[in-house]
């Protein structure tokens, strides 16, 4: 069973049909949609601020979601996926974005629709991302716009997480 603590108060809340694995953590001032999955060794740390994550995002294995105490929350859409290993960190992420493998997106950045971070990216804090482009490097900035293809994956990843977390459920 996943670690669900409440601190200061807070205690996460989640919609329905949500899935965490037997060992991700969730903590403290946490909203998550319907359909969202936490996956293992995932970490979503709502103690110092609040983290609001939509409907249909994924937390893949071993990512770390926190915010910075009284600075910054952090605000994931729907239809994210935050992939293995990323740190997204009291940033704004619109609907439909691919956080990569590794990447690691950094205060006050803002996210916009359509967009991908390529794995292992780093997003300064304060980066304002373009929406339907793709950053990559470090410092992330813009390679190129997101192609139909792109769209389309960043679709598929967020339709297939809820199905996998069925796979667990049996």
């Amino acid at each position: 069973m996943a670690l669900i603590k409440s601190v200061r108060g807070f205690t996460p809340e989640f919609g329905e049909n949500c899935w965490l694995a037997e060992n991700a953590t969730v903590i403290g001032d946490v909203v998550m949609g319907k359909n969202c999955t936490v996956w293992y060794n995932a970490v979503v740390r709502g103690d110092v601020h609040q983290i609001r994550i939509g409907d249909d995002s994924n937390i893949q294995d071993g990512a770390i979601i926190h915010g910075t105490y009284q600075k910054s929350g952090t605000y994931i859409g729907s239809r994210v996926s935050i992939a293995h290993n990323a740190v997204v960190h009291g940033c704004t992420i619109h609907d439909n974005v691919l956080i990569g493998m590794s990447a690691i997106v950094m205060d006050n950045a803002v996210i916009h629709s359509g967009a991908v971070i390529a794995a292992g990216a780093v997003v300064l804090a304060g980066t304002i991302v373009e929406a339907n482009s793709i950053y990559a490097g470090m410092p992330a900035k813009k390679i190129k716009d997101t192609g139909p293809e792109m769209l389309e994956v960043i679709e598929r990843t967020a339709k297939n997480y809820p199905m996998y977390a069925q796979w667990f459920k049996k």
